[in-house]
């Protein structure tokens, strides 16, 4: 199984929000993506990008020579952020691997060139997420002696209450 991993460009965004939607899906909330295509294009290929990305594409199985451009089975969507405590780091928001092509590597390679961004640009730390269920996913980020944090409470606040707050 051969495929590439590559930065993202804005003609992938239709993908980028594909993926976005299996991911939803699997984590049992389908009905919880809002972004949008134009969204998705704006903040992350705009001229006030906030976002980047890389893409795995699998390579066509017939003729080489053909133009076809290989299916987007995978993406990390990256943003950089800042700590007061460590400086420059970087937030993994999304790592998502079609899964008919789960357990080739292709999460591996997408989480390695994130990582690799990291060392680039100089950062003190990657964070991420992942849900307390989704013991594939913790067993695949203990492989990168990850620290998981048990001190540390999610806090969020969606529109209505940003809207809210006077």
């Amino acid at each position: 199984m051969n495929y590439t991993i590559r930065k993202a460009v804005k003609a992938d965004a239709a993908d980028i929000l594909r993926l976005v939607k299996e991911l939803a899906t699997y984590e049992k909330a389908p009905d919880a993506v809002e972004v949008t295509l134009e969204e998705v294009e704006a903040d992350g290929f705009g001229p006030n990008a906030i976002y980047s990305a890389f893409v795995a594409i699998m390579e066509p199985e017939h003729d080489r020579q053909s133009s076809d451009r290989g299916e987007i089975v995978g993406m990390a969507l990256y943003y950089t952020k800042y700590s007061t405590w460590k400086g420059k780091a970087i937030y993994l928001d999304d790592i998502v691997v079609n899964e008919k092509y789960r357990r080739y590597g292709i999460g591996a390679k997408l989480f390695e060139e994130v990582v690799k961004v990291g060392k680039e640009i100089g950062v003190r730390k990657i964070d991420w997420q992942v849900l307390d269920w989704n013991e594939a996913a913790i067993q695949f980020y203990k492989k990168y002696n990850t620290q998981f944090s048990n001190e540390w409470v999610n806090c969020t606040l969606y529109k209505e209450q940003i809207d809210a707050v006077k």
